[in-house]
This record gives structure tokens, C-alpha cells and sequence, in this order.
């Protein structure tokens, strides 16, 4: 027997598949939590009686504040140990969760699921990543990784699915409390994680902390404000802006002072890396567009319930997953950057067929094709991104720059989600008031009244709920603003998906400059490190 075989032989029987199970369970509600939020929106909107724009509110700033503090909380990890970090991340989310079954009005959900619930997966996702590294060896670490990869691309695909058939025939409050099962299971085999000691220096880079909050915060906030109609937008929107040119100029300098930084600026002299992190982004500002535009298309327009929304959506997911898992085998000697060139043109073209079918669809059935399509190009740009973007880091800092990369992702999902929906209800509202304006069916007092209402709240609903709240106008009245609204919001949807169509445009002009680089053989750390 080789040496080779021996080693192999030994990380086998170290390996810990108990643990891996359960880090798996965690990385799966990690990842099905959202899917879960985005085919309940209705359910929620109608349960809480609240608003779409509400809702996509906190959709949107959970995956924000996962990506504003996810820097943050792997040195609070490096700090009061990795297991600790973990266990208050699993219950950060448990606490999301269990507010979900018990809420009832959208202040609960914005501050327990949208904040303490992403203060947890800031915690939770690096982690978990160190746990891995620490706790399994050699292939066992490889397969670990790998299981808990899969676990999330399962959750993708499925979440839509599972997500949209226990809000139909149960409640989106079990769904929630099921999440909150399955992290108490997760939590019951704590004893078998090994703690990862952390060696480094412990001194905090409390500056760049900050500016790292409010550059990536005051960016997705201002969109929230202005699509709530709220004021001071543009100094909100230049806070962020200038905190994150703060934050660039700060870590320069702490680097050069040779003084600890929230993250090693030095990372960015790769253009692999930059470009990495830059193509991630665009990816995940397509999927949070296409995430919060698709839901609201299919229960608001169409009138579909949980379930007939996810297997609408189910297409975009399954494709991606089947993509991701099938890439990686027959990619053989192809470049990556050219598997990331036809993952963004693939999404371009299901986006490109998408847009002119949205205002014609009266089923969920004329978005499978272009569905198939972009799923599969977002399962390329899935199987390739992670790597490439890690490949040139050196071993010792392959975990630093994975939570750059995880930042990165998260960031753009929650300007994906924000910025689509904030456009979409813009032009609803511009819409809405410009054809009623032109109505000859209107009274001039109708005309003004629909108008300061979309001023003060502009607001997607189906024309079931248009016609409860015109009850006592008159049937004209009715019908005109029902004829309205069927017309404006087609349109305010195919705005909201040039979002997504945009970033892949400036994806695949990324992908030429990546294929003019050498390709980079990604170091055995690197190869793991696929958890952002």
C-alpha cells in the first residue's frame, strides 16, 4: 500500500459523518429560508396585511445585513472562538424563524428575521467554514465540504418547491417553525464540533468595521428608503458611497502603517481575484432580480398561490442546480472563463426571451423555456466562480478571501433584490398615474385622488385586491382602475428585469477580459472553500 493510500485510508476513518450531517442540515436552512419568504409573499402580505413592497423590504435587507456583517463576524469568530460563533448564529436564525410563526405585523419580521437573522448567517456561514477546515482532514475534508455544498444547491432548487407546497396546504408559519426543528437538531450534536483555535493577531480594525457597514448599508438602505417614498434618499445613497471609498483608502492605509485591517487589501492585486469578486456580484444581482420579480409576477399578476408559484419558479432552480453539479464533470480541459462566458450569455438570453413574454402570459407555463436557459446559465457561472475567484489566493489566506467573496455575493443578492423591486414600484407608480391621468372614463377628482395615493404608497396588488378596495366606487370607477392596473403592471415588471439583464450584459463584457488572463490551478483550500 502507498503512503498516499494510507492517508487516504486514515482521513476516511476520521471522518466525521455525524458532524457532517448536521452541518449540512444547517447549511440547508441557510439556504431555503428565502426561497421559503419569496413564494409566501402573498400569504404573508394577506396574513399580516401588510404590503408587497413591505415585504420585499426585509427580503432585501436580510440579505443585506448577511452581507454588511459578514466581515465582521469572522473576526468576531476569531475572537470568541469559531464553535461559539457558530452555536449564536444557528440560534440568530432559530430566533428569524420562530418570529416568522409567531408575527404578527412586519416590524416583527424586519427586526427578527431581517436583522437578527442576518447577524446570524454573518456568523454562521464563516464559521462554519473554519469549523470544516478544523474539524476533518485531507479527503475528508474535501467530501465535507462537497456534502455541504450539495446541501446548498439542493436547498436552491427545492426551496421554491417545498417552500410554496407547505404554504398551500399547511401555513408559511409551519414552514418557518420546520427551520426551527431542524437547527434544534443541529444544535443537539454541538458536542461532536472540535472548537478551531485561532492563532492570529486579535486586534480589531474598528474603523474599517464601520465604514464596511455603512458603505455596503447605505447603499441597499437609500434604494429601501426611496422605494418606500421616504426623504433624504440621495444623502443616504452618498453615505454609502463615500463610506465605501472611505473604507478603501482606510485599509490602504493601515496597510501601509502595517496596522491590523478588517480585510487584507492586498487580496485585490490579483485580477483573478477582482474579477472574481466582481462576476459573483453580477451573478447574484441577476438572481436577487429575477428572485423578487418572478414571486411578485406570479402571485400578483397571475394570482398564483405558494405552490403554483414555485413550480413556476422551479425551472430557474432545478436547472441551476443540474448545471452546477453536471459542469464540474464535463468541463474537462474547457477554460473557466469560458464556461463563465456561456453561463452569462445563456442568462442573457432567457432574460432577453423573458422580457416581451411577461405582458402576453397568462400562465406560468410561457416562462419555462427562458427559465431553462437562464437557470442554466446561472448553474455555469455557479460550478466556475467560486474557484476561479479563489485560485490565485495563497493557502493561508484562501479563508480571509472567501469571506470577501461571501460579502461580495451577499451584497449583490440584496442590491438585486432591492434595486429591482424599487424600480418596478417606481414605475409602477409613474404608470399607474400617467394613464390615469389620460383616462376619459375618470372623474378629474379620481384622477387626483389615485394620484397622491401612489405619491404616498405606491403598492403591487392583484385586481382581486383592487376591486375589495374600490368596493364603494362606482362599477366604471371599478373597471377603468382594474383595466389600469392590468396594463401598468406588466410593464413595471419588464423595468424591474432589466435589472438583472444589465448585470449579466456586464457579465459576459467581464468574461472577455477573463479569458485575455492565464488560467490558475486552484489550490487544494481553495477547492473547498465553495460555502459564499
Amino acid at each position: 500500500m502507498t503512503e498516499e493510500e494510507r492517508r487516504t485510508g486514515a482521513d476516511e476513518s476520521a471522518m466525521n459523518r455525524p458532524l457532517a450531517i448536521l452541518l449540512s442540515m444547517a447549511m440547508f436552512v441557510l439556504v431555503v429560508d428565502t426561497s421559503i419568504m419569496n413564494v409566501s409573499i402573498s400569504a404573508v402580505v394577506r396574513d399580516l396585511d401588510t404590503t408587497v413592497s413591505g415585504v420585499q423590504g426585509a427580503i432585501a435587507l436580510e440579505a443585506l445585513v448577511s452581507a454588511a456583517f459578514i466581515l465582521i463576524g469572522s473576526k468576531v469568530g476569531d475572537l470568541i472562538g469559531r464553535k461559539r460563533a457558530y452555536v449564536l448564529g444557528l440560534l440568530g436564525y432559530a430566533i428569524g424563524a420562530a418570529a416568522m410563526t409567531l408575527a404578527q405585523n412586519l416590524f416583527a419580521i424586519i427586526v427578527f428575521w431581517a436583522i437578527i437573522g442576518g447577524i446570524g448567517a454573518s456568523l454562521l456561514l464563516p464559521a462554519m467554514q473554519s469549523l470544516i477546515h478544523g474539524n476533518f482532514e485531507g479527503t475528508a475534508q474535501k467530501k465535507v465540504y462537497a456534502l455541504v455544498g450539495a446541501a446548498a444547491a439542493i436547498a436552491a432548487a427545492v426551496g421554491p418547491l417545498v417552500g410554496g407546497f407547505i404554504t398551500t396546504f399547511l401555513s408559511w408559519r409551519i414552514a418557518f417553525l420546520l427551520e426551527v426543528v431542524i437547527i434544534a437538531v443541529v444544535l443537539s450534536g454541538i458536542k461532536l464540533v472540535r472548537d478551531v483555535a485561532y492563532t492570529g493577531s486579535r486586534a480589531v480594525d474598528v474603523v474599517g468595521s464601520v465604514l464596511s457597514v455603512v458603505g455596503m448599508g447605505g447603499i441597499v438602505l437609500g434604494i429601501l428608503v426611496w422605494q418606500e417614498g421616504g426623504e433624504f434618499v440621495l444623502a443616504i445613497l452618498a453615505t454609502g458611497a463615500l463610506a465605501l471609498a472611505g473604507l478603501a483608502y482606510w485599509l490602504l492605509r493601515r496597510k501601509r502603517q502595517s496596522k491590523p485591517t478588517l480585510l487584507d487589501p492586498d487580496l485585490f492585486k490579483s485580477k483573478h481575484f477582482r474579477l472574481g469578486i466582481s462576476q459573483q456580484m453580477l451573478q447574484q444581482i441577476a438572481l436577487g432580480g429575477l428572485m423578487i420579480a418572478l414571486p411578485i409576477y406570479l402571485q400578483m399578476v397571475l394570482e398564483y398561490n405558494a405552490l403554483q408559484a414555485g413550480l413556476s419558479i422551479a425551472p430557474l432552480s432545478l436547472s441551476m442546480f443540474a448545471l452546477a453539479m453536471l459542469a464540474g464533470r464535463w468541463a474537462g480541459r474547457r477554460r473557466p472563463s469560458t464556461i463563465v462566458r456561456a453561463g452569462f450569455l445563456l442568462l442573457v438570453i432567457g432574460i432577453g426571451v423573458l422580457i416581451p413574454i411577461v405582458p402576453r402570459a397568462d400562465s406560468g407555463w410561457y416562462l419555462l423555456v427562458p427559465l431553462l436557459i437562464a437557470g442554466s446559465g446561472l448553474g455555469l457561472l455557479v460550478s466556475q466562480l467560486n474557484n476561479y475567484t479563489l485560485a490565485p489566493i495563497s493557502e493561508e489566506r484562501v479563508s480571509e478571501a472567501a469571506g470577501v467573496n461571501s460579502a461580495g455575493g451577499s451584497f449583490g443578492l440584496s442590491f438585486g433584490l432591492a434595486f429591482a423591486g424599487a424600480i418596478m414600484l417606481a414605475m409602477l407608480a409613474y404608470t399607474f398615474t400617467s394613464m390615469a391621468q389620460q383616462s376619459t372614463v375618470l372623474p378629474p377628482s379620481d384622477k387626483d385622488r389615485v394620484a397622491m395615493a401612489l405619491e404616498e404608497d405606491a403598492e403591487v396588488m392583484s385586481n382581486t385586491q383592487l376591486v375589495e378596495v374600490l368596493a364603494g366606487e362606482p362599477p366604471q370607477v371599478q373597471a377603468e382602475v382594474v383595466r389600469i392596473n392590468t396594463e401598468a403592471r406588466p410593464l413595471a415588471l419588464q423595468i424591474a428585469l432589466l435589472v438583472p439583464l444589465i448585470a449579466g450584459l456586464l457579465g459576459l463584457i467581464n468574461s472577455l477580459r477573463m479569458g485575455r488572463l492565464p488560467d490558475v490551478t486552484p489550490s487544494s483550500a481553495a477547492e473547498g472553500m465553495t460555502l459564499g
